[in-house]
């Protein structure tokens, strides 16, 4: 069994859309990943941090589904990293009210000795320093190096961004961050300059409007499943992550053509993640869900033409 190593946020969010709010819940990137992921039966573990004031019910939740937390350190007399946001009436876009960092403040991450050897390294969203230290920490590199980042790092820590970009394989962004990064309006151009900066592969989410991925000339779009109600899409992005990663590690197949089959895994299990909120969706899905929405692609998707 291979191993998948998720680096990120275990987080508390407090959440507010047009249909409720939420007090403190459990969140994080870290958390979404490895959620979604853990659908696979890949043996995955997280590299993160947390204070004391981090129930250790949820670690335990964690732990049942086969997620090993001994990388998450905890902060005996920290507090927990806290992001509050309010989102509008189209949910694509929404207001952060607090962002408190806490103990990732001061975060220095140790890569627990039983995934020294990982496999299939995800670096979640996080200040690029810390994913630097984690690549740096495993002495052979991975077979496959996926990372998830955000404009924010690119107003504020390009220089560090860039190069931990140019020692991956994929990277997974927006339409908005690609744009940035690239300076191209175009995604097809964005994606060739991202290409040069290093990684082989780029995906570039686009919400309800599905993903893309780019390889050299290659080009593969996935959509996204039409849903009835939508309630909170934080998180989609990072589960999508973690259903595109957990679908490669499980196959050990890092082609292209598999890496189709994983943007349409990682669209798959993002859909199931915005019909609650926070993570209990994704705590509570079962294999059979996830086979019965993964039919609904493949025939949102499949048809037949004559061709001339």
């Amino acid at each position: 069994m291979s191993k998948l190593l998720i680096v990120g946020t275990v987080a508390f969010d407090a959440i507010e859309t047009p249909f409720g709010k939420t007090d403190k819940i459990l969140g994080g990137a870290a958390t979404y990943i490895a959620l979604s992921a853990s659908q696979f039966d890949v043996k995955t573990g997280i590299v993160s941090v947390v204070g004391g004031d981090f129930p250790k019910e949820y670690l335990k939740n964690l732990n049942s589904k086969n997620i090993n937390t001994d990388g998450i350190e905890i902060v005996e007399d920290g507090k927990t990293f806290f992001w509050s946001g309010k989102y509008h009436n189209d949910l694509n876009t929404r207001d952060t009210l607090i962002t408190d960092l806490n103990v990732l403040a001061d975060f220095n991450p140790v890569v627990p000795a039983e995934f020294l050897d990982t496999e299939f390294l995800m670096l979640g969203n996080l200040h690029p320093a810390v994913q630097m230290s984690v690549i740096k920490q495993i002495p052979n590199r991975p077979k496959l190096v996926v990372l998830d980042t955000m404009n924010f790092w690119m107003d504020n820590a390009l220089d560090q961004l860039l190069e931990v970009i140019s020692k991956i394989d994929v990277i997974t962004i927006n339409d908005e961050e690609a744009r940035q990064l690239s300076g191209e309006y175009s995604l097809v151009k964005a994606a060739q300059k991202i290409h040069k900066m290093g990684p082989k592969y780029v995906v570039i989410k686009k919400g309800e409007h599905g993903a893309l991925l780019f390889n050299d000339d290659n080009v593969f779009f996935a959509p996204a499943l039409p849903l009835e109600e939508v309630f909170d899409p934080t998180g989609a992005g990072d589960t999508f992550a973690g259903g595109f990663i957990g679908h490669l590690t499980k196959s050990e197949d890092i082609s292209f053509e598999n890496m189709k089959r994983a943007v349409i895994s990682g669209s798959n299990l993002a859909s199931f993640s915005v019909e609650k909120f926070g993570t209990e969706r994704m705590e509570n899905l079962t294999k059979e869900d996830v086979q019965k929405r993964l039919l609904q692609f493949k025939l949102l998707t499949q048809f037949d033409i004559e061709l001339a």
